[in-house]
């Protein structure tokens, strides 16, 4: 199989995972040791202006930070993630695609708000993992569709419809998915 690096993972309704369920899961990194991504439509109960006070209690809110945190999956719920627009100059930056980087450093968090933030972002705390051959096993199994990301699903369309929206652009309309294995 290819690499799905900066692909979206679309969880099919038979997924059983209830963790996994209707989520859209951007891969970071897929090759012969396995996997990882973040999931990128399942908040959590804070906002990044709380997380940010958290971390420095100086840190002042602004509404750009009214957003919600996601939960990036169930590895390392307390490490944190930014996947953003390019831009250069933090201290672990990471490009992805041309249009997509990561960033796991607390410099990227500290700008967040502040005229120095990448246009686009989002943040999750922990991340989604994939033993050798497991991703693949579970795509033959029918738990996953892919599609190539898309930077207009991952920071312009509405976390609720990321799952919709990623589900269109493979051309199918989710309301036709069956919860079937084998049966369109």
């Amino acid at each position: 199989m290819e690499s799905l690096e900066n692909h979206l993972l679309i969880a099919m309704p038979t997924l059983a995972d209830t963790f996994f369920n209707k989520t859209v899961t951007y891969i970071c990194e897929h090759n012969d040791q396995g996997a990882m991504g973040l999931i990128i439509n399942l908040p959590i109960h804070i906002t990044l202006a709380e997380l940010l006070t958290q971390i420095d209690s100086n840190k002042k809110p602004t509404p750009m930070l009214n957003q919600p945190v996601l939960s990036g999956g169930p590895v390392s719920p307390e490490r944190g993630f930014v996947l953003h627009a390019p831009q250069q100059g933090w201290a672990s930056s990471l490009a992805l695609s041309d249009d997509i980087m990561i960033t796991t450093s607390k410099d990227i968090l500290m700008a967040l708000g502040t005229e120095q933030a990448p246009p686009d972002f989002l943040v999750t705390l922990g991340y989604a993992g994939w033993g050798p051959g497991q991703l693949e096993q579970e795509i033959i199994e029918n738990s996953w569709l892919t599609v190539p990301a898309s930077k207009d699903i991952l920071f312009n369309t509405p976390i609720e419809q990321r799952w919709q929206k990623a589900t269109e652009n493979l051309g199918i309309d989710p309301a036709h998915l069956s919860s079937e294995i084998g049966h369109a």
